[in-house]
């Protein structure tokens, strides 16, 4: 019998609920440190990138004056 998607796979195992409680876990741990590291990021690096599409170079190849 072929699987016909990743369900069918991981029903098919005896650890299924461990793989799937390790994926929670994982997703989790990256959620929340993700979360950290944006909320630890200093106002002015923000201010900066919030401000980077109104800057106005001369190089930039999107502003071509004809």
């Amino acid at each position: 019998m072929i699987p016909q998607n990743f369900k069918d796979i991981l029903s098919n195992t005896e650890n299924a609920g461990f793989y799937q409680t390790l994926a929670l876990i994982f997703f989790m741990l990256f959620f929340i440190a993700l979360v950290i590291y944006v909320f630890s990021r200093p106002k002015k690096y923000y201010k900066e990138e919030e401000e980077a599409p109104l800057g106005d170079e001369e190089d930039d190849d999107f502003n071509l004056k004809n």
